[in-house]
């Protein structure tokens, strides 16, 4: 029976210690718990001094180049190129010929209506020199005959009336007299009518006629003259050929491009901006384009802000003319302008990863008080670019404002700060002794490599135990 009481009271014994063991652990994860919540969280953050500065509101957006003339020559006419002048790369002036088409049927139609209109002229010439002066005169002439005529048979008419009347003239004398006289009167009539109708209306309807025919025959010749020039093709700018697709002997097509010249002294790039952007620009804000291949950016202005949306991207389209012509800019490559829209010279500003915004959309800023706490203040935003933030009111120039570690940071929070770049300075440090740790390692690797085989034979060193020196 012993043995049994002594197991007995064994496990007894072993039950209390678990058991004040236990009580014990959760009497120490208790009070842990308590004094992890009864402890205060305390962020690390970085302040700076709200300043004054001047600032500038600049929108960036990309861009594509493009040449501020540009024309596509194309012909009217289609013919077989008979020969070009130019090569790609050639530069021209306004009105040079650059192509010739096949043109010897236009050639011979031109000089056909040529002849056509130096013979209207010359029937004209005529008109108005001799044939219409030689009408009105035979007319004249022949009413002047007629008059004269008609005078003569009324005297004649007149004697015999009287004669008659005395009884000295036989009746049929008489009459024979009085249709002379009529006869003489109505020839005299007509002439007189014809002359002054050709003196009034034939003369100007001669000079219409012989003129509609000159005029008609002229038109012609121009047509004919026209439609040869066509076959020659000349540049309608000053610039640079960029582009000849087709060679001497292909059909050239009408109205389809036969070169493409590009006036690339002046030379635009156009960027789309969103509205909200776009409505503070105006002509003449300075601005850069930057291209990849050059370390500095060439100056420019904008030259244009276009009054309409794209109705494509609901966009508003933008110039910007580069001041001087750089053989780096070429039309059709792609690259980034930065154009100032406006400029405050005493501003409040802010860097702008210290401006955040809170639940209902409000901007704010963390102010780092007195009392080791983190202060949300309320501000209003003036212009805003990548690095800097105008405050227009809510803080004053000297107020300690959280510029890292503030984000999502709540009103109230216990911060400490620390100085700019301690993070990168603690970084670095850490960096050098992991490196010449390494270093150490490697030369205690190379020195310990020769002598291998005599360290297998000599026993390890052990290393003291603490608390047992």
């Amino acid at each position: 029976m012993k043995p049994t009481l002594n197991a007995t009271e064994e496990f007894l014994h072993a039950r209390t210690i678990f058991l004040s063991a236990f009580a014990a652990v959760l009497c120490f994860v208790s009070g842990c718990s308590n004094a992890e919540k009864e402890k205060e969280p305390v962020v690390s953050v970085q302040i700076t001094p709200v300043q004054r500065a001047p600032i500038s509101q600049v929108i960036t957006v990309e861009a594509v180049v493009f040449p501020l003339e540009q024309a596509t020559v194309a012909p009217k006419i289609s013919s077989t190129i008979k020969k070009f002048y130019v090569q790609r790369g050639a530069r021209v002036k306004k009105g040079q010929l650059l192509a010739e088409l096949e043109n010897s049927d236009l050639s011979a139609a031109a000089e056909a209506s040529k002849g056509d209109f130096e013979q209207a002229e010359a029937n004209y010439a005529t008109t108005v020199g001799s044939s219409l002066p030689q009408q009105i005169q035979k007319a004249e002439l022949d009413a002047t005959s007629a008059r004269s005529n008609f005078e003569a048979q009324q005297k004649v008419y007149e004697s015999r009336k009287e004669l008659f009347q005395q009884g000295a003239l036989p009746r049929r004398d008489l009459d024979s007299a009085e249709v002379a006289f009529l006869q003489a009167r109505s020839q005299n009539e007509q002439a007189q009518k014809q002359l002054a109708d050709l003196q009034r209306v034939g003369k100007e309807q001669a000079l219409k006629s012989a003129q509609g025919s000159r005029s008609s025959a002229e038109g012609r010749m121009r047509g004919a003259q026209a439609l040869l020039s066509y076959s020659r093709i000349t540049s309608p700018i000053d610039g640079v050929v960029t582009d000849r697709p087709l060679f001497e002997g292909d059909l050239a097509a009408a109205n389809q491009p036969l070169l493409t010249v590009m006036n690339t002294s002046r030379l635009i790039a156009k960027a789309h901006v969103p509205q909200s952007e776009a409505a503070v620009l105006k002509v003449g804000n300075p601005a850069e384009l930057k291209v990849p291949e050059l370390d500095e950016p060439i100056k420019g202005r904008v030259s244009l802000v276009s009054p309409a949306l794209d109705p494509g991207s609901t966009t508003i389209e933008v110039w910007v003319e580069a001041a001087k012509p750089d053989p780096a800019l070429r039309p059709g490559m792609s690259l980034e302008v930065s154009m100032t829209a406006k400029t405050v010279k005493d501003a409040i500003v802010v860097p702008t990863a210290a401006v955040f915004k809170n639940a209902e959309g409000a901007d704010y800023v963390l102010l780092a008080g007195s009392d080791e706490k983190a202060h949300q203040k309320t501000v209003r935003l003036g212009i805003r670019n990548s690095e800097l933030t105008q405050i227009a009111g809510g803080i004053n120039p000297g107020d300690p404002v959280v510029t890292t570690g503030g984000y999502a940071v709540p009103d109230g929070t216990k911060i400490k700060i620390e100085k700019p770049g301690a993070e990168e300075k603690e970084t670095v440090d850490k960096d050098e002794k992991d490196t010449g740790k390494g270093e150490k390692d490697d030369k205690a690797d190379d020195a310990k490599k020769p002598n291998n085989s005599k360290q297998k034979t000599a026993p390890a060193k052990k290393a003291p135990v603490k608390g047992k020196e």
